[in-house]
């Protein structure tokens, strides 16, 4: 892999990892916002449990796949890149923060691409 590739692969790499930890950690402090409030009033409804719990449980689950992406990169990345597709799809069928939604499909095709970056037979090509 030549070195301008495995540059945005580390780039890639340690923003997909480090971003969720952050994101993960704030679910339990709010410095960076409430995210409570990124839960749909319906969705809130439905849930057995106050809108903080499942923020928290949320953080974990951020947490896990930041670390993932450090550890196995290209398993971690594909996690990511699913678990913000999924963020995004909550906020567009509830029509609230779409435009958080957008961001987060294009975080959702970075990922993706940091997953396609570290496949085998990628990394064994030559460039």
């Amino acid at each position: 892999m030549n070195s301008t590739v495995q540059l945005v692969k580390n780039i890639l790499k340690y923003t997909f990892g480090l971003v969720p930890i952050v994101a993960g950690l704030d679910k339990f402090t709010n410095i960076l916002t409430n995210w409570s409030l990124y839960i749909s009033n319906g969705f809130a409804e439905m849930l057995p449990f106050e809108p903080t719990t499942f923020m928290m449980i949320v953080g974990v689950i951020e947490i896990i796949a930041g670390v993932l992406v450090l550890t196995k990169t290209k398993i971690g990345a594909y996690v990511v890149s699913v678990w913000l597709v999924a963020i995004a799809l909550t906020l567009i069928f509830s029509w609230s923060f779409v435009d958080v939604a957008v961001r987060d499909l294009v975080m959702a095709i970075a990922a993706f691409s940091l997953a396609k970056l570290s496949e085998d037979n990628f990394s064994k090509a030559k460039n």
